[in-house]
Formats: C-alpha cells, sequence, structure tokens
C-alpha cells in the first residue's frame, strides 16, 4: 500500500513538472512570436525566435548537466506544440490586427521566466547538484531562452539591459525551492512556490518599475 502511494506521488510530481514545462515552453515561444512580429521578420523568422525562446534555456541546462536525450526530443509534442502555436498566432495577429507594445511580450517572458525557473531547479536536483548549482540552473533554464531571442533580434538582452531585476527573480525564486526542498515540503509545493515568486516579483519590477543600479561613467 505504501508503495502504491509512493509511485502515486511521484506520477503525479512528474505530471505536474512536464505541465510547468509545457506552461513555460510556451509562454516563452509566444514572447518570441511576438518580438520576432514587432521587428517585421518573415514567417521562418518568427518560427525561429520562437523556437530559440522556447527551448534555449532548457537545452542549455541539458548541456551543462549531461541529460541526453534533450528535454524536447523526449518530448516531441513540444515542437509540434511550438510550431502550432506559431502559426496560430501569426494568423491572428494579421486577422486581428493585434497592437504589438514591448508590455505585450513582457509579461508572457515575466511568465515563462518562473516556469522555467522552476523546472531548471527541479531537474538539476534530480541530478543530485548542490544547492547553488541547482539554483544557477534554475536560472540559466529561465533567462538563455530570452537572451538567444534579443540577441537574434538585434536587440541587447533585456536581461542585462532593461535595469529591472529580472535574473535576480529567478535567482530569489531558485532559492524558495531550495528552502522548501529542504524543509521537507512536497515537490508540488516546492515548485509552485518558485514560479509564483519569480514570476511574480518580475511582474512587481515591471508594475512598480523598480530599477538595479547602473553603470554610471563620469
Amino acid at each position: 500500500m505504501e508503495n502504491s502511494s509512493l509511485d502515486s506521488i511521484q506520477h503525479w510530481g512528474q505530471t505536474l513538472r512536464l505541465t510547468v514545462e509545457l506552461a513555460g515552453t510556451a509562454a516563452f515561444a509566444l514572447s518570441g512570436i511576438l518580438e520576432g512580429a514587432q521587428k517585421r521578420l518573415d514567417a521562418v523568422g518568427v518560427c525561429v525566435v520562437g523556437f530559440l525562446a522556447a527551448f534555449g534555456g532548457g537545452t542549455l541546462r541539458d548541456l551543462l548537466l549531461d541529460e541526453r536525450p534533450f528535454f524536447w526530443v523526449r518530448h516531441v509534442e513540444m515542437l509540434w506544440g511550438v510550431l502550432a502555436l506559431c502559426l496560430l498566432a501569426m494568423l491572428f495577429m494579421r486577422s486581428h490586427h493585434f497592437n504589438l507594445t514591448r508590455k505585450a511580450i513582457e509579461w508572457p517572458d515575466a511568465l515563462g521566466l518562473g516556469l522555467f525557473t522552476a523546472t531548471g531547479v527541479h531537474q538539476a536536483l534530480l541530478s543530485q547538484s548542490p544547492a547553488l548549482v541547482a539554483v544557477l540552473m534554475g536560472l540559466i533554464t529561465g533567462v538563455f531562452g530570452g537572451v538567444l531571442r534579443d540577441i537574434v533580434c538585434n536587440e541587447i538582452p533585456a536581461a542585462f539591459s532593461d535595469h529591472r531585476p529580472y535574473a535576480v527573480c529567478a535567482f530569489a525564486g531558485g532559492w524558495v525551492y531550495i528552502g522548501l526542498w529542504q524543509l521537507g515540503a512536497p515537490g508540488w509545493v516546492s515548485l509552485v512556490a518558485c514560479v509564483i515568486v519569480t514570476a511574480g516579483l518580475r511582474g512587481l519590477a515591471m508594475w512598480r518599475n523598480w530599477q538595479l543600479p547602473a553603470w554610471q561613467i563620469d
């Protein structure tokens, strides 16, 4: 009976992690699609930017953790889903003359940051990485896709130039995950708390216009 309960808990934990990863992939893909459309890229360019934003951070995480095959190879439905999202989003924006503002890109990006940070920390802990390494893996997973998106669109990455906390939010959310995990909280609680803290801090930073100190030259 105990083994059955444990298997059930592990199953639901894996299902939740996959759901969070799928949601993060969709959120970052959408931010990439909006960025590409704002830059007036063609359909192929928009799809490329969407794929880079969606899979860039998780791919680098898997490389650093020596995870094979990559997460999008294990779950090829993600590739089809992002491709479908790219096509549907472009059709919707063209038919409804969607107003592409910077805020329209920032909000799905903030959600993707929280979701991918949580999955990055989780995956690193599964590989028995130390706490600091797990937090950094979460940060990389959450940030790197957006960095690739901005570079391809010929922008200085917002993670470095926005001046509002971005990577700092992922770093804080990662430590929330570690703290709850070390206190023996259920895995899903740690995962959800990390998403809420990371995305919530980023949302507050945008809403309240919090600024990090910028380098100044006299």
